[in-house]
């Protein structure tokens, strides 16, 4: 397909199409190490930081004497009014809209700061405003006309519009494709009918996001932008929830609303593009958050260890507490190398970007996990009691491994997705790889592997005849992380080889092989965040020099001996694994849904 000759600058470089297109973490498992992509690590301009900081200045002068209100508002299970008039006035729902609507028009890269600033302080308050703009009106943004964005990005930048997105729906979860909710067409409107479940946002929204069933030759599944004001439209009480208490959600019900043809957002039938992407492209607002909840615990964490004493000394001396705290530090720092790595490749105008985001939203909502779970274990016994924001973050927290793609099935999609790519080397096979990128067979919430079978045979003519694949080099980490760097090349150069085993191993049978992809797929997120975490520590020794970067070095040398000796573990554990075993077990209990043993 031929490509225009546009080019796009950003921060001094000028890349091709060509080069927009590409996808590093893809191309690993193609035994390719794309550095252009990820050197030199991506900044933000010096006039967005000004920005940046003001807003950061402002939600710090707002929200620090409401710190004693936070608790409140989650054992109401609600947000003040007011506190949302606030959000209005300071302008949070406006961060991405475009300065000609009204917006701040921040890249994705700030907003992802912003996010996390707010998540800083309340989780309710930063999913407010996240699902506003990470989802709720970002297909407007991508998808929109101009006569659409001209109708309501006013409206959702001042706040007189709140944004929702409305895809997940009972059973059908993950897989979108499955959704029920109808839209027919009546002329030149379409009759919506069908209920959304835990929408957030959906008591304050009047703008939402709806993905329906239109079954058209056209395609299954499209997207409709609809408001409250649609006669029909009705949403639920309030829902009791776990954590992010104060933070409304609701289902959302259409009964026989009537939509306007140019409601349609995106193309008619092509729906769930148009979800995906949102998806896609809206996960840097999470994985900003996380890291904005990991950094504020680690305070916590810090401060808490430093004042209780133990056997005579604050337990901050203690080996053990040293080392929770270290590690937390580590997996905030890395976490925060790959949301920002992932923002800056969207804001360089890269394509192809799916897999990393999806690497980016497992990485950061399993490390702010572990982060909170030690954070509340050096509070110990204050940890548990409501007194303290311990237990509240943790409840907080738990959705971000399961909302917007669970991370059992981002997994999946990763793995499966690498497996795919090997495939392009076969001409021969061409078609099927050119429909799994398309969509036209795969997708990450239905089945990643359908239409994988043309190629599956041809691939273990490719594993027995290839070579080169050691050929793959990375050359622009600073001197200081030689080492760390080889870690990863040596590991890079081992992943498309693995990728093979088990396609050759299991053939068209790999979809039911979890397990196994499960672990292809970690070492892909290993090798991204190394990746992205020896990025990051080079431009912070060029900038601040060795001595200045010495703590950041520090840590790429010890995230990189931690990735080197899980992948070690994952390679021996291909061969060598007890999962049939524990499958088994899975199948003897499930079949009695019960724990078959007891001591009397």
């Amino acid at each position: 397909m031929a490509k225009d000759t546009k080019n796009h600058e950003t921060d001094g470089e000028v890349k091709g199409d060509g080069e927009l297109d590409q996808s590093f973490a893809r191309s690993l498992c193609a035994g390719e190490i794309l550095e252009n992509i990820i050197f030199p690590y991506p900044k933000m301009k010096e006039e967005e930081k000004s920005t940046c900081r003001s807003i950061i200045d402002s939600i710090h002068s707002w929200l620090e004497p409401k710190r004693d209100e936070f608790r409140k508002w989650d054992v109401a299970g609600h947000l003040p009014d007011e506190l949302i008039k606030e959000m209005k006035e300071i302008g949070l729902f406006s961060l991405i809209i475009p300065e000609e609507f009204g917006g701040v028009g921040l890249s994705t890269t700030a907003y992802s700061r912003i996010i996390q600033e707010l998540s800083n302080f309340d989780g309710s308050t930063a999913i407010t405003v996240g699902a506003h703009s990470s989802i709720g009106m970002r297909g407007l943004l991508m998808f929109g006309t101009d006569a659409q964005k001209a109708q309501y990005l006013p409206k959702l930048a001042s706040g007189e519009m709140i944004a929702a997105y409305c895809l997940t729906e009972a059973g059908s979860g993950s897989d979108a494709a499955s959704i029920k909710t109808k839209a027919v067409r009546d002329g030149n409107d379409w009759i919506l009918n069908g209920e959304k479940i835990w929408i957030t946002n959906g008591g304050m929204a009047d703008y939402f996001t709806v993905f329906a069933r239109t079954d058209t030759p056209e395609g299954k599944i499209t997207a409709f932008i609809v408001t409250r004001s649609m006669s029909g439209l009705s949403t639920g009480p309030h829902e009791d929830k776990m954590g992010l208490r104060g933070s409304s959600t609701t289902t959302v019900r259409f009964d026989n609303v009537r939509v306007p043809a140019d409601h349609v957002l995106g193309e008619v039938g092509k729906g769930f593009k148009v979800a995906v992407k949102i998806l896609n492209n809206g996960r840097t607002g999470l994985g900003g958050g996380s890291v904005g909840a990991m950094k504020h615990l680690i305070s916590l964490a810090t401060q808490q260890a430093k004042m209780r004493k133990q056997f005579g000394q604050s337990i901050i001396e203690f080996g053990l507490i040293k080392q929770k705290i270290g590690q937390m530090v580590i997996d905030c720092y890395t976490a925060e190398a790959v949301v920002n790595m992932v923002s800056g490749t969207i804001d360089k105008k890269y394509t192809d970007y799916a897999v990393e985001a999806a690497i980016s939203k497992v990485v950061a909502s399993d490390n702010l996990w572990k982060t909170v779970d030690e954070a509340l274990q050096i509070a110990a016994g204050n940890g548990y009691m409501r007194e303290f924001p311990y237990e509240r973050m943790m409840r907080d927290c738990r959705i971000n491994r399961i909302f917007e793609g669970t991370n059992e099935i981002l997994h999946l999609f990763i793995a499966l997705t690498a497996m795919a790519d090997a495939a392009t080397v076969f001409k021969d096979v061409k078609k099927s790889v050119d429909e799994i990128r398309s969509g036209k067979l795969v997708n990450v919430f239905t089945d990643p592997i359908k239409g994988f079978g043309p190629f599956v045979e041809v691939s273990k003519r490719w594993l027995a005849n290839s070579t080169g694949i050691g050929s793959a080099e990375m050359t622009k980490a600073h001197p200081a992380l030689a080492d760390q760097q080889e870690i990863f090349v040596s590991h890079a150069r081992m992943l498309s080889a693995l990728s093979d085993k088990l396609i050759v191993r299991h053939g068209k049978n790999i979809i039911h092989k979890q397990l196994a992809t499960k672990r292809l797929a970690q070492v892909i997120i290993d090798l991204y965040t190394l990746a992205c975490t020896l990025s990051r520590v080079t431009l912070a020794i060029e900038e601040k020099g060795l001595e200045g970067a010495a703590q950041e070095i520090q840590i790429a040398k010890s995230f990189a001996f931690q990735a080197d000796e899980r992948i070690k573990g994952i390679i021996v554990r291909m061969d060598n694994n007890d999962d049939e075993i524990i499958k088994g077990l899975a199948d003897f209990v499930a079949e009695k849904e019960k724990f078959n043993w007891d001591n009397i």
